[in-house]
């Protein structure tokens, strides 16, 4: 029999080639592409993986119609996934071979990478896993084990198989959460993939062999340790290790948490939800950020004669604007009288504005701000002194005065959310002592399995989405396009400053991915395969893929004051 030929358009060379048909995409790549170039540094990148008609695939894919190809590197945010999965695996074999009586768990991100342990198999009496406190000698053996897998340049194999033979292959891995996980979803099919004869899942495609690895590093943090992959920058270069102990011990909180409650992985709370758990969830996590929200204010009452000002901070839809509020009703239950002033007021006149690299108007910048009026007006409203509070009219883009007066009484506490909140340049001539700051985010630290985290930046993305659809009539499509811009402004403007929090508000809620499937899901399946959106379209809804959605009666059962009210609609705050 004849072999056919198939037309691929490749749009590195922007070519038509003809190939016969059941050659992979790693022999296609080694003829038409085999590096890469990063537009912005010029470094030479291998190709790791490459988009079929805007679809995610690795290189051991074979194309059997005619299509569209792109070759990606790292450079590429889906080649950087790739990349970390392939090494989250590599980290998983050596963990097997010198550990082989623990189990490795990727338990949530962290600035400089992710955040690992090694735990036993036995739990303690409260429901929690016992971790292994890994030493300095240890952390060097993972390293030089996985050194030497890399070294091997072994290649990353899938294979389909039956989502029952797959239970059994984690079962007997000791990774029930990755076993419950499969069960849960109720797929018949499942992709699995093999390293050097050993059997595991990343949820994703992996690059073609360990030898692509060339950049990574291990370091000890608390009990466990960071796995740590290359910068966004240059790949040949580490991520830098940053030690921010405040958002690391609010992760592991809330990890120890979900353990508590018996709710560590999609899985569990996949199977939670099918036995109709799903309003006594919700009314839990409710009751978690009731408990939080009372423990903050109760702070900021103990500090009420010195702090008279409230500053919050946050990520993109980290729930802000319902934290202040919901703080601001247990500040107002303790005898305190919040008053609230939006940083918005204070932006520059429009010709002030900085513009940035691109010579466009800087928004984010924090000298779009008149911090010498804002200054003067805090230091005058601690003094005992009545301000005229500025408006910011967005239309003209000028700031008028329309005769909004404040002045602190004794009881009085001054609440500013803004982006640029919790910088010191912000507030630089104001007595730092006089100023309570609080950094709200989605934290969430709640895995898919055992060494597959969920991304807090995801998280916060399908907030945004919802909301933004609803309120704004913003199309998921443009939500997707913004995201990298609007996640480049907070590494700058936001990130840096975590550690300057007097106290942290994880606004994740356990239950919020099940209801942000409910409306998610129909946005992204909206957006077309000719946008350029619609690789990222497909990779969340694969992701969603993993969730039980919650349905329209467990979702009437969340209530109108929660953070997720602020997305979702029905607030009544």
């Amino acid at each position: 029999m004849e072999n056919k030929e198939i037309t691929i358009f490749c749009k590195n060379d922007g070519k038509n080639h003809r190939i016969e048909m059941g050659g992979t995409l790693g022999d296609l790549s080694k003829k038409w592409c085999k590096t890469v170039t990063d537009s912005k540094t010029g470094q030479k990148l291998d190709v790791i993986a490459a988009l079929v008609d805007n679809k995610l695939k690795e290189l051991q894919y074979k194309p059997m119609l005619f299509h569209q190809v792109e070759f990606i590197g790292f450079n590429h945010p889906d080649g950087r996934r790739c990349y970390l999965r392939s090494l989250c695996f590599v980290l998983q074999n050596a963990v097997r071979e010198l550990f082989p009586e623990k189990v490795l768990v990727v338990d949530h991100s962290l600035p400089s990478g992710l955040y690992c342990e090694i735990i036993e198999k036995t739990r303690m009496e409260d429901g929690r896993s016992k971790v292994y406190f890994v030493t300095d000698e240890e952390i060097d053996a993972i390293k030089a084990k996985m050194k030497e897998i890399i070294a091997r340049d072994l290649p990353f194999t899938k294979v389909k198989m039956y989502s029952e033979e797959a239970e059994a292959i984690f079962m007997a891995n000791n990774q029930p959460q990755k076993a419950e996980l499969q069960k849960s979803i109720g797929a018949f099919i499942c992709s699995v993939y093999y390293l050097d004869g050993k059997a595991d899942t990343m949820h994703g495609p992996l690059i073609p062999s360990t030898g692509f690895l060339k950049t990574f590093d291990v370091t000890g943090i608390g009990q466990g340790f960071c796995l740590q992959g290359p910068t966004m920058t240059d790949f040949t270069k580490v991520m830098p290790m940053k030690r921010q102990a405040k958002i690391a011990a609010t992760l592991k909180e809330y990890s120890d948490w979900c353990s508590i409650i018996g709710i560590e992985s999609v899985g569990s709370l996949n199977s939670a939800i099918k036995a109709g758990r799903a309003v006594e969830i919700i009314n839990l996590a409710e009751a978690q950020h009731e408990r939080e929200y009372a423990r903050i204010a109760d702070k900021i009452f103990e500090n009420r004669g010195l702090k008279r000002i409230v500053m919050i901070a946050g990520p993109s839809s980290s729930g802000k604007t319902s934290s202040s509020l919901r703080i601001a009703l247990q500040c107002k239950v303790l005898g305190l009288k919040p008053k609230v002033i939006e940083l918005d007021n204070y932006f520059v006149n429009r010709d002030r504005t900085p513009k940035d690299e691109d010579g466009k108007l800087d928004f984010e910048s924090i000298h779009a701000m008149d911090l010498e009026l804002l200054n003067q007006q805090l230091n005058e409203l601690l003094a005992g002194k009545e301000v005229e509070i500025p408006k910011y009219d967005f239309a003209s883009g000028s700031r008028v005065f329309v005769g909004n007066k404040l002045h602190l009484e004794e009881k009085d506490i001054l609440i500013m959310e803004g982006i640029h909140a919790l910088n010191p340049e912000m507030t630089s001539a104001v007595d730092n002592s006089r100023i309570f700051r609080l950094y709200a985010s989605a934290l969430t630290s709640l895995n898919i399995d055992e060494n597959v985290n969920l991304s807090t930046s995801d998280n916060r993305l399908l907030r945004r989405m919802v909301r933004d659809n609803r309120v704004r009539n913003t199309t998921p499509e443009d939500t997707l396009l913004r995201w990298n811009s609007v996640r480049r402004g907070e590494t700058k403007n936001i990130f840096p400053y975590q550690e300057n929090a007097d106290a942290l508000f994880n606004s994740a809620l356990i239950f919020e991915l099940p209801m942000l499937k409910y409306y998610a899901e129909p946005l992204l399946r909206r957006i077309s395969p000719s946008s350029p959106a619609y690789t990222e379209a497909i990779r969340l809804l694969k992701f969603l893929d993993y969730i039980v959605a919650l349905q329209p009666n467990e979702i009437a059962a969340i209530p109108p004051t929660s953070i997720m009210r602020e997305f979702i609609g029905g607030q009544t705050l």
